[in-house]
């Protein structure tokens, strides 16, 4: 189980007072059964991943909806760790999904988390995504990876013909542009942050204000396919939860960023508070999560980094029930 500071716990019950203040505390759940299990296994990553934080502020709207053992597990493959029952939960990015279903890895996607994490950021040679034809690009990670090549496969080029897409540390990968030997990075958080800081480079497409990218998820919530079959009750009262604390990220960044530092999770809180500001969260209301499976599953399918149709891929991998019904609950 986590143990908690003095700090940290007064932290908490700011935040679970947060809650209750704006709206969010669990009186719908009341009426329901109580989960068929009161232990949850999440992530927590090495890296300063903000973006993730309504899974971690969750924590204290978990105990309320009768979880009683919390246990954060430190990993950086949280969809590996999920698929081999090592996890209960996680939240991920859409391509990382994606790239692992159709290996058929038995994750259940039940919602979605949020929009707007990546930004691509350019030298000035770079001023438009057709831009990076003959270019080199650092990308990340897999995910990363895919994403760029969907984007520019979206506007006619050939990713792997047209540009070298390299994977190099994000330490490495920041200052390769701003001594502009590459000429584009994608940048997840805290990256985007600390190049705005440092002014260097420029956006060339924002997931959170250019189409269509804008219009979809970047993160999924997902679960253990065997977890959510054994636990539907207490998959339900977990997601409910999640949706909460995102409610309360996009309500309070200076309290949520806070909570993440002193409960590390995340390094840098202004860095942090800046990501959570610019990260929408409040679309998970509004966009449906099965049209960002089959958006981006329709890419990958195209550009052949993934060989199962997304019909499939949607019809074997994911269950709205509980998403849909929470956004009647939760007045979305």
């Amino acid at each position: 189980m986590t143990t908690t500071t003095r700090r940290e716990f007064a932290n908490g019950m700011a935040l679970t007072a947060a809650a209750a203040v704006l709206g969010l505390s669990p009186k719908a759940a009341d009426a329901e059964p109580p989960p068929e299990t009161t232990r949850l296994r999440l992530v927590r990553f090495p890296f300063d991943h903000a973006c993730l934080a309504p899974q971690w502020v969750a924590e204290e709207l978990l105990k309320a909806e009768g979880f009683t053992d919390i246990t954060y597990t430190t990993t950086v493959d949280s969809i590996s760790d999920l698929a081999a029952g090592k996890l209960d939960f996680a939240g991920a990015d859409i391509m990382s999904l994606l790239l692992a279903l159709d290996k058929g890895i038995p994750l259940v996607a039940i919602g979605g988390i949020h929009a707007g994490c990546f930004e691509l950021f350019g030298t000035s040679r770079v001023r438009s995504l057709r831009d990076l034809k003959n270019g080199t690009v650092a990308v990340g990670w897999g995910g990363g990876q895919a994403l760029v090549t969907a984007m520019a496969a979206y506007v006619g080029l050939d990713p792997l013909r047209d540009a070298k897409l390299i994977q190099p540390p994000s330490k490495e990968a920041i200052e390769l542009l701003a001594q502009e030997k590459i000429d584009a990075l994608l940048g997840f958080p805290p990256e985007p942050q600390e190049l705005r800081k440092r002014n260097i480079g420029h956006v060339v497409v924002s997931t959170s204000e250019d189409r269509p990218w804008s219009h979809y998820f970047c993160c999924m919530a997902l679960v253990n396919a065997q977890f959510l079959k054994k636990n539907p009750i207490a998959t339900k009262r977990m997601l409910r939860a999640f949706l909460k604390a995102t409610n309360m990220c996009a309500l309070e960044p200076e309290r949520v960023g806070r909570f993440l530092v002193d409960r590390g999770f995340v390094k840098n809180h202004d860095y942090a508070v800046q990501a959570i500001k610019e990260i929408p969260y409040t679309r998970w209301r509004e966009y449906d999560p099965a049209d960002t499976m089959r958006f981006y599953a329709l890419r990958l399918h195209e550009t052949g980094m993934i060989k199962t149709s997304p019909l499939k891929i949607i019809a074997r991998s994911s269950d709205w029930r509980f998403f849909n019904e929470l956004r009647k609950e939760l007045k979305a």
